[in-house]
């Protein structure tokens, strides 16, 4: 079981679960004319077909998030300008994040997979308080370019979803499901 992302590490060792990372390392691109939903769902489905060919006997769990803005993507800023960019665009505005989960037993070859909604608002933010943000917190590899677990939640005016783990990367309700599917107990 694992991840190569450090949030969705750090989420699953919530579940006390023994684990080990890999990095699937596939081409993120979305498709011309995928739906962002489409888009999170088919990278986290190829990261765990890409792990199984890694590990011949595994429960491996993989996820993919995609953020929506009235039908924009927006992708992983991974710089300070990107950031400002989105950040600028999306203040005032609602943001859905799409959380795509898979579990793929690869003994069995048996795939789950889910789509996890979580909507956020941004605040009404000015120019100073989102450099302010970025000087204090560098989220350039966080879909929306905020982190909710940190001080990114003063950027936020409400929140709206099932697992507010979805938003960090990891829906760990949906994945006690699919364990549980699987004959895994957490508890």
């Amino acid at each position: 079981m694992g991840t190569s992302s450090l949030y969705r590490r750090e989420l699953f060792q919530r579940l006390k679960l023994p684990f080990e990372t890999a990095n699937p390392a596939i081409d993120e691109t979305p498709l011309h004319d995928e739906m962002p939903e489409a888009t999170a769902l088919r990278l986290a489905e190829n990261k765990a077909h890409a792990v199984a060919a890694m590990y011949h006997d595994a429960l491996i769990i993989t996820a993919d998030q995609v953020a929506v803005m009235e039908g924009i993507q927006l992708g992983k800023p991974l710089n300070y300008a990107n950031a400002v960019k989105q950040l600028r665009l999306m203040r005032g505005k609602e943001v859905i994040f799409y959380t795509a989960l898979c579990l793929l037993n690869s003994r069995t070859n048996r795939l789950q997979a889910r789509l996890v909604p979580y909507s956020i608002k941004f605040r009404a933010l000015s120019d100073p308080q989102i450099e302010h943000y970025l000087s204090k917190e560098q989220p350039y590899h966080c879909a929306g370019s905020a982190k909710s677990e940190g001080l990114g939640i003063a950027l936020i005016e409400w929140m709206k979803g099932d697992d507010p783990n979805a938003l960090i990367g990891l829906p760990l309700i949906a994945l006690v499901d699919m364990l549980l599917a699987e004959g895994v107990e957490i508890i």
